[in-house]
């Protein structure tokens, strides 16, 4: 049996706009979406700011009640067997939150063992093997006001475990750490699933979701586009990248480049010291001598060709050419 099965999930808020005429609008964060994660599972959910990403994950941690759709978690309903389903789950989210500051690591760590209800007897251990799993028992007895955001988010992983969940949500997990930080994390992430724990996390870095993730899910406005393992979804979207960095980008580059056969789609990005193109295209060895003679007109300073990522996936769904 899988540990989640979404179908048909909907979660409608209704809020209010306008300034002397208020009228009331009904705004849908989740629309319709249907998925299932399988036990022992790194399942990964991406999308951008407000595609409904901690919405869902609110309403399979029982937090929020759907407005319609079925929500399995364990083979409990999330909104009707909270009780039941809540002692097998935990749900840490990013940045610095859910932790006592002036408490130590220890006693932090106590205190949600306390909350819930870890025996006595195995209380101890389960403290000392979850501070020495996240790097952090020699700064057991520290106040975690005195620890670095990626020791507190580290510390906020202990804490999710404390209960020995079978599932584990993580809610943008390594966000503002810094690449050791988040280089840690992942590691200890890996370690978890490789305990048989089933894990559903978002995050906004696609190395992150290539690197961790069995299978991916992209959402945006609600809606579910694409859901398959990394390596599928790249070769689902059938082409090669061409990068180029330019000193200077003339006003009909682009448009020249949009009109040679097999390019599919030019990205252009600015930044201070010149332009970055993206072209995304099929056969970029044929048409490479084309591409060279329509820039130039530019200062080029370099091209190169590699394969698709997941993040030119993900722009090109989230972008506007949805697919599935």
């Amino acid at each position: 049996m899988s540990a989640i099965i979404v179908k048909n999930l909907r979660r409608d808020y209704e809020t209010t706009i306008g300034i002397i005429k208020k009228e009331k609008k009904i705004v849908n964060a989740i629309n319709d979406i249907s998925f299932e994660v399988e036990k022992g599972e790194i399942f990964g959910l991406l999308g951008p700011n407000g595609a409904g990403k901690t919405s869902t994950i609110k309403i399979l941690t029982t937090l929020l009640a759907p407005t319609s759709g079925e929500a399995l978690v364990l083979g409990h309903k999330c909104f009707g067997e909270e009780k039941e389903l809540r002692k097998k789950i935990n749900f840490i989210f990013g940045g610095e939150r859910s932790l006592y500051w002036r408490l130590s690591a220890y006693d932090n760590l106590s205190y949600f063992c306390d909350l819930y209800q870890v025996p006595e007897k195995i209380k101890k251990d389960r403290i000392i093997n979850l501070l020495e799993m996240v790097e952090l028992k020699d700064r057991a007895h520290y106040k975690v006001e005195t620890f670095s955001k990626g020791m507190k988010q580290r510390l906020q992983i202990a804490r999710g475990l404390v209960n020995d969940p079978e599932i584990l949500f993580l809610d943008e997990p390594t966000i503002g750490l810094d690449p050791i930080g988040a280089r840690t994390l992942r590691k200890i992430i890996k370690q978890l699933s490789s305990q048989g724990k089933t894990i559903l996390l978002t995050t906004h870095y696609m190395q992150e979701a290539d690197e961790l993730c069995d299978r991916i899910a992209i959402i945006d406005k609600g809606k579910l586009f694409a859901l398959n393992t990394s390596e599928k979804l790249k070769e689902n979207i059938d082409s090669s990248v061409i990068e180029v960095d330019l000193h200077t980008l003339k006003e009909d580059t682009l448009s020249k480049l949009k009109s040679i056969m097999n390019v599919t789609r030019v990205v252009a990005n600015s930044y201070d010291l010149g332009h970055k193109l993206v072209i995304d295209c099929r056969n970029p060895r044929e048409i490479m001598g084309l591409v060279n003679q329509q820039l130039s007109d530019n200062m080029v300073k370099s091209i190169v060709m590699r394969e698709a990522t997941l993040e030119d996936v993900y722009f090109k769904i989230i972008g506007g050419d949805h697919c599935a």
